[in-house]
């Protein structure tokens, strides 16, 4: 877990920012696999003529999985990409305001929708136990499409800590300690 600058962090939280640390430096190893995953399936196709729809299919697994459970992560860091050409030059008071009023006002309506949307989607393929439409691909379409909901979920365990974290801020709290 990496302290932002300005941001004071509440300690009693400390268990959902580490699983949100956890996770997402977990799956940032599979950026790796991927990488790799990708060199073979080249090789096979064109050194060797080879090809397996599963193998790909694998990929595309993993690229949803590093993107649905880093995401929160990447909030947790602040790292997402951000236009500040007022922000930077703010106060750590208002930079904290205008981080609780982005969060409250247009993370947390996206990820209820997302929730509200993708639930009927995920719930029909769990139904059907769905698979690849492909022949010999993988057979747990169903697990991916559950990582929809997952996204979410860990956002909203972030959007909720970055509002705790912006409250104290505003309010002038000390950090507790960690």
């Amino acid at each position: 877990m990496v302290e932002r600058p300005g941001v004071k962090t509440s300690a009693g939280f400390y268990p959902l920012r580490q699983l949100i640390s956890v996770s997402g430096k977990s799956v940032a190893w599979l950026t790796l696999a991927m990488v790799l995953l990708t060199f073979t399936i080249v090789i096979l196709r064109y050194g060797f003529n080879l090809g397996w729809i599963w193998l790909q299919e694998s990929l595309t697994y993993l690229h949803v999985a590093v993107f649905v459970i880093a995401a929160a992560w990447t909030l947790q860091l602040d790292g997402h990409v951000r236009v500040d050409i007022f922000y930077s030059t703010m106060s750590d008071r208002k930079r904290a305001l205008v981080d609780l009023i982005g969060t409250l006002l247009f993370l947390v309506p996206f990820c209820l929708f997302i929730l509200v949307i993708a639930w009927p989607y995920v719930s029909y393929s769990w139904k059907l136990m769905e698979t690849s439409r492909e022949a010999g691909g993988l057979p747990m379409l169903f697990l991916l499409k559950s990582l929809i909901l997952l996204l979410p979920v860990l956002l909203l365990g972030q959007a909720f800590l970055n509002v705790v974290d912006a409250i104290n801020t505003i309010r002038g709290n000390k950090a507790d300690a960690q």
